[in-house]
């Protein structure tokens, strides 16, 4: 497969993938923002806006578990790169610092949900 077709293009508000929705690939921002959103009932939090050279969607990919998010296109243009569970497991086990940037990230997002969580719980 060429990497051409692994690029995909996106308009402002555009969907890239839906909370709850299943999925076995992780995407790269290219170009552009992307907003992970968490959907309440009509309210919608935007949790983190991504850019160039970020990640979202690595939580499916490794566990092949529902999208804990939405990612929309935050701005007209934005393109990503997709990467599938086949190709995500090669880097993995190709190239060791992939793996540990991966890693390093999960971890930073879960310290962040923890912090968030904790304050949010505190009397």
């Amino acid at each position: 497969m060429t990497i051409e077709k692994c690029i995909n293009e996106y308009d402002a508000s555009e969907m890239i993938f839906e909370e709850g929705s299943t999925g076995r690939e992780l995407f790269v921002v290219l170009d552009g923002k992307v907003d992970i959103v968490k959907n309440s009932g009509a309210d919608r939090t935007v949790i983190v806006t991504l850019g160039k050279g970020e990640f979202f969607g690595e939580m499916a990919v490794i566990d092949g578990s529902a999208r804990s998010a939405s990612a929309v296109a935050a701005i007209a243009g934005t393109r990503v790169m997709r990467i599938n569970h086949a190709r995500f497991v090669y880097l993995v086990s190709q190239q060791p610092a992939f793996a540990l940037m991966i890693m390093d990230a999960l971890s930073k997002r879960l310290r962040a949900s923890n912090a968030v969580n904790f304050r949010t719980a505190a009397p």
